[in-house]
């Protein structure tokens, strides 16, 4: 009943479409001067430099950047973000060493999102995190309007979902790959639709390059051609895999600890959800302020959106658009899987699993307009509202010092 309220709003924004990039521009704008408002209007800020890791890489830090000392319970100082940005500088150089103080076993093969941003490091360390801004802004927008060459007039409204996903949106307030490994793999699909196959072999090479994920929706695909018999496609989507089982080849050589296996590690069925739902326990009954169980109960939603998400891909008609409920399963696999050091235990960390999902829910929606899609879509629209809220009144400034 909700959601036939808030169609009339789909359908009014889906006819302007000025007025719906507005709206995006306007989110994301708001998110980002949020976050700089809190460290002196510094972009740098939100690449998340840490200062143990700027100290090691110091040469290719820029010079005034905001870098963070570190707080208790954050798993180190700074975040991913640093990470592409410091594995950009050697590839605008033109060579592959590896920054100093960052585990190579899980992060080296993602090599698709730092050689996007090296494209502007060659111009400079302050070019090349305006690459990390322009990469994830310019590339949802892109997708965006690829992605609704795919769908329908029914389901076209919803896409503004896509552009307005939260998990998105978070992804890009820490400046990480996911909104970018998703945005390159829309545009990868629409040209598999459109049987256009050396794009499309060169941009899932760059999406599972980009983040490992992207397989999520490849392997599926490749499972709908054998079992359509379509040996063309199979041998299509077969050989995307070239390029990455290339780069993990020289990985194997170039790290003698390297081993593609290392990702298993972080396969811990339920653990994060229990250990999570423990803490909540755990700060109930030590009668913390109300800021600290705010931002512990800010991944609450997750959690309810990770059951609906179990429960979506076995309603409708089963039969139709099986590849995506295939899809969208092993997202929701990801996220039930994840532990609570790693992931639970970070709102950005969890929140960012569910990106893919949104664009897989709207291709799914496209072929089975049957789905039970209206709790997921809700949740996904008040985890929005949430993650607005976190930013601009619950996230507190971090310690941090510009430059060294």
């Amino acid at each position: 009943m909700i959601l036939k309220r808030l169609s009339p709003i789909f359908l009014f924004l889906n006819s302007k479409q000025w007025l719906t990039v507005f709206s995006f521009f306007l989110i994301w704008g708001i998110s980002t001067l949020g976050y700089w408002k809190k460290y002196e209007w510094n972009p740098s800020s939100m690449v998340n430099f840490g200062y143990e890791f700027a100290l090691q890489n110091q040469k290719e830090t820029p010079e005034k950047a905001i870098l963070f000392k570190g707080e208790p319970g954050d798993l180190g100082a700074g975040y991913d973000g640093q990470i592409f940005y410091y594995f950009s500088r050697p590839l605008s150089e033109f060579n592959l060493n590896w920054p100093k103080g960052f585990d190579e076993s899980y992060r080296a093969p993602r090599i698709g999102y730092p050689l996007l941003v090296a494209f502007f490091g060659l111009l400079g360390k302050t070019s090349a995190i305006f690459g990390m801004y322009f990469w994830n802004i310019s590339l949802i927008l892109l997708s965006y309007f690829y992605l609704r060459k795919l769908l329908d007039e029914e389901t076209k409204p919803f896409a503004i979902l896509y552009l307005l996903s939260p998990f998105a949106l978070g992804s890009y307030y820490v400046l990480v790959s996911d909104s970018v490994m998703v945005s390159i793999l829309i545009i990868a699909y629409y040209y598999y639709v459109k049987e256009n196959y050396i794009p499309f072999v060169v941009l899932s090479s760059l999406a599972i390059l980009t983040k490992e994920p992207a397989l999520f929706l490849l392997f599926p695909l490749g499972l709908a051609a054998l079992f359509r018999k379509d040996w063309r496609r199979m041998l299509v989507v077969g050989s995307v895999l070239i390029i990455p089982v290339c780069w993990h080849l020289y990985l194997a050589y170039r790290f003698p600890n390297w081993r593609p296996g290392r990702l298993t590690d972080f396969i811990l069925p339920f653990e994060g959800l229990i250990s999570y739902m423990e803490s909540i326990w755990r700060l109930v009954g030590s009668g913390s302020h109300w800021k600290d169980l705010a931002r512990l109960l800010s991944r609450f939603p997750l959690v309810i959106l990770f059951f609906l998400g179990l429960f979506l891909p076995f309603t409708g008609k089963i039969r139709k658009g099986w590849e995506f409920r295939i899809s969208f399963s092993l997202i929701m696999f990801m996220v039930g899987t994840a532990g609570y050091y790693h992931f639970w235990s970070v709102y950005e960390n969890v929140s960012r699993m569910f990106t893919l999902s949104i664009p897989i829910l709207l291709l799914l929606l496209n072929e089975d307009k049957t789905i039970r899609k209206q709790e997921y879509i809700l949740f996904t629209l008040l985890i929005l509202v949430l993650f607005l809220v976190k930013v601009l009144l619950i996230s507190r400034q971090l310690h941090y010092q510009v430059g060294f």
